[in-house]
């Protein structure tokens, strides 16, 4: 296949075509420069890197029924709150059989990675990796202890299946919890990750110290919080329709503008379906609607590469040849690519993607 159009990647978006065999990059050059010689099937359309959901919670896809209005605490809270609950009245195989639905629907979607935050404790690591196998998505587990205090048997078994630990937040934890989960995450070589500024703000020396290496939400932060997170160099997952069910959203506008690291996920799998073409045209749009705009170029790049960087990988995200990237075709107009893929794309307009989703979806 050789595509005429454009290219999105790290590097930027540039008019480009793209030659695919086995759903690899094998020829990327200046439009009307292809050695095919009318050999190869020609699609319009934009190459992008498979993107990555950098923020999921996939066990709530065990739920079927519509949650019920309330505060956050209530819904999603770590202790004894709706999901809590829920979780635990599902069985192992409910929860095993949803989660791999869901995974199977993101890799139609051409998602490579989710980065999940994993409750349960070991359990529920190793189930979501049963879940995963044969999916076509990689999960990057960042699992939870259950005990608290934080047991240090626990947790060293914890690390030796997940890839770090993710926490609920600094108002739920306590610092010598934060600071020992900090701790063993660093000796082993995991990420260390937690919420911030959810539902309230909360002050930025609170989930900064100890140092983490993502912070999820911010949506109640500050200009000056916002600041501070970037002085630190943390990087920061946003999720803008979950945030919209509980009447807030992250200033993704202010984050483009101080230079933030952001990666877009798309939390609660029992609130909404983990798209993250969804995701891209929900955080678009509502931006706009509360006067705070973010551009296309800053989303695309939250879905497409920030993610690679903070997963160490940064050559998935380029489209070149000898790249380990999957590449993604989409049938849209080249023109603006930035634009096109933070509002335009669904699961039908991505027509191939890499080994063992090499196939047009409709």
């Amino acid at each position: 296949m050789l595509i005429d159009g454009a290219i999105l990647d790290i590097d930027g978006p540039r008019p480009a075509y793209v030659r695919l065999r086995g759903g690899k990059v094998v020829e990327v050059g200046a439009r009307g420069t292809d050695s095919s010689r009318g050999r190869d099937r020609r699609v319009r359309g934009i190459v992008v890197p498979s993107p990555v959901n950098a923020h999921t919670h996939l066990g709530d896809s065990v739920s079927v029924r519509e949650p019920p209005i309330g505060p956050v605490e209530t819904l999603v809270g770590p202790r004894e709150s709706y999901k809590v609950r829920l979780l635990r009245e599902s069985s192992r195989e409910e929860k095993l059989r949803a989660m791999r639905e869901v995974l199977l629907r993101m890799s139609r979607e051409g998602i490579a990675v989710a980065i999940d935050f994993r409750e349960e404790g070991r359990a529920g690591v190793e189930l979501l990796r049963a879940a995963a196998r044969a999916t076509g998505v990689r999960t990057f587990v960042l699992g939870r202890p259950l005990a608290r205090p934080v047991e240090p048997a626990e947790l060293s078994g914890l690390l030796d299946i997940a890839d770090g630990i993710g926490l609920s937040s600094a108002r739920d934890e306590t610092r010598p919890t934060r600071e020992a989960v900090a701790r063993a995450c660093r000796a082993r070589g995991k990420r260390y990750a937690l919420h911030a500024s959810e539902a309230r703000r909360e002050p930025p020396e609170s989930y900064l110290d100890p140092r983490p290496d993502l912070l999820v939400h911010l949506a109640k932060a500050t200009a000056d919080d916002l600041a501070a997170v970037r002085h630190e160099g943390v990087s920061v997952a946003v999720c803008p329709r979950s945030n919209a069910l509980f009447g807030r959203q992250p200033d993704l506008g202010r984050m483009e503008r101080i230079g933030l690291s952001v990666l877009l996920g798309t939390d609660n799998a029992m609130f909404h379906a983990p798209s993250i073409w969804a995701e891209l045209q929900f955080a678009y749009v509502a931006s706009r609607l509360c006067g705070r705009p973010v551009s296309a170029p800053f989303l695309a790049r939250a879905a497409l590469v920030e993610p690679w960087l903070w997963l160490g990988e940064p050559e998935r995200a380029r489209i070149a040849p000898g790249s380990p990237a999957t590449p993604l075709v989409l049938r849209l107009p080249p023109d603006d690519p930035a634009y096109q893929v933070a509002t335009r794309v669904t699961e039908q307009l991505i027509v191939r993607g890499g080994p063992g989703r090499s196939r047009r979806l409709r």
